[in-house]
């Protein structure tokens, strides 16, 4: 049976594929076959073989199965802004039809797949569609991302309280020390821990070179 998870994050640049990362490499010792997939990135570079966006490579290189970048990515733009907006100025529409048609690919080939989404639950894209849109309809059970910082409370609950509304189980979160942990940093956790209705995964500290850092290990898949 194919396991299915939905990444999102309290807010943009809150390490979503840092986690995402961590998951796959967690899912890779398990013993599973992932796989990880950005249907929609912003935020890319034009290279040789065309353009490329980091957070895909990174889900890329620690998939457990061999995947083109094209696997991975369907929609990528150049621009670090909200995918409808960038789309809509390049008429290239983000169609639903083609972001489940990658995610049916991939399940071909893959018995652990991790989506990672782009900024945060509701980030549009399209003028009447957002990405919860497609998560609801693929019914994808859905992790959060807590960027631990000023605010990140409140931003937490938010988003637990949308992912349930949607019909949608919150199934885990992560908390993600994107910068050194204040001296708050114990009650902010205590905090979440109390008022988030899913167990914590586990927490990834805050390193030098974290991309480059194996990260699985930080992370319980048994409690998901």
């Amino acid at each position: 049976m194919i396991k299915r998870w939905f990444v999102t994050g309290t807010d943009t640049e809150v390490g979503k594929t840092i986690a995402s990362s961590a998951l796959l490499q967690a899912a890779n010792l398990a013993g599973y076959r992932s796989a990880g997939y950005k249907p929609v990135a912003s935020g890319s570079e034009m290279t040789p073989q065309g353009l490329r966006n980091e957070d895909a490579l990174a889900l890329q290189r620690h998939s457990g199965v061999a995947l083109s970048y094209e696997d991975v990515n369907p929609y990528t733009f150049a621009e670090p802004t909200s995918p409808h907006i960038v789309s809509a100025d390049l008429r290239q529409p983000i169609e639903f039809t083609v972001m489940s048609s990658g995610l049916r690919r991939l399940e071909q080939r893959a018995d652990w797949l991790l989506v990672e989404g782009a900024g945060g639950w509701f980030t549009p894209l399209s003028p009447t569609q957002s990405f919860a849109d497609w998560v609801v309809g693929e019914q994808l059970p859905v992790i959060l991302v807590v960027g631990m910082k000023l605010g990140c409370i409140n931003h937490a609950l938010l988003t637990a309280q949308a992912v349930r509304q949607a019909g949608l189980p919150l199934v885990g979160w992560i908390a993600n020390d994107i910068a050194p942990p204040g001296r708050r940093h114990q009650e902010y956790l205590a905090t979440l821990h109390r008022l988030l209705p899913a167990p914590m995964l586990g927490e990834i500290p805050h390193l030098a070179g974290i991309a480059q850092q194996p990260l699985g290990h930080y992370l319980d898949l048994s409690l998901l």
